[in-house]
């Protein structure tokens, strides 16, 4: 289910029967399984998300408890999303400066994000310099196509698709394609480091 459609952006916030089946499935229960928890009847589920009946207070506090989840929390839950959550191939920003290095950035911004998702494709011959990358956090990634050969501190290692690499990021690395074929690979870092 689409939660920024309009009917989940105009509707929710005062009814009670739309925010209740949208808080079940988001917790991945069924009716029947919010009914067995809370104590209550599968019919009595399905009459309140229809609107068919209003819950008193109390009701509502005991469906509410089989999730659990408190009546705030259930009447401040926010459904819109509050920034672009799908990406076109397309759509995503361009942060490198190499011309034989590409690093596209899932998302338009890195402010407030605790993590940063990238495709990256290094062209034959890419190097991310001698000058060994360094930074606070941790990164990860895993080859798509091609291979890489990827220094951390001591270690150097030829990776292909499917490899993986995984490590703290204050750990002097460095990324290099010496082979004939591009090299793309999916990787992520926390905190932002570009």
């Amino acid at each position: 289910m689409d939660l920024s459609s309009p009917a989940a952006k105009d509707d929710t916030a005062d009814d009670i029967g739309i925010r209740l089946k949208l808080v079940r499935q988001i917790f991945g229960l069924t009716q029947r399984e919010l009914a067995r928890r809370a104590g209550v009847t599968n019919g009595a589920i399905s009459l309140i998300e229809q609107n068919r009946v209003s819950p008193s207070v109390s009701s509502l506090k005991k469906i509410l408890d089989g999730i659990p989840l408190s009546l705030a929390e259930f009447f401040t839950l926010d459904f819109s999303p509050s920034d672009h959550v799908f990406f076109q191939a397309n759509e995503l920003t361009e942060i490198a400066r190499d011309p034989d290095i590409s690093i596209r950035m899932v998302g338009q911004r890195t402010q407030e994000r605790v993590l940063q998702m990238r495709r990256e494709t290094y062209q034959p011959g890419a190097d991310t310099g001698e000058a060994m990358l360094r930074h606070t956090g941790e990164e990860c990634g895993i080859i798509v196509s091609g291979s890489l050969v990827v220094t951390v501190g001591a270690q150097e290692r030829v990776l292909h698709p499917g490899d993986a690499y995984s490590f703290r990021s204050d750990i002097p690395h460095r990324f290099r394609n010496p082979y004939n074929e591009p090299c793309m690979l999916i990787s992520a870092n926390s905190p932002p480091s570009f």
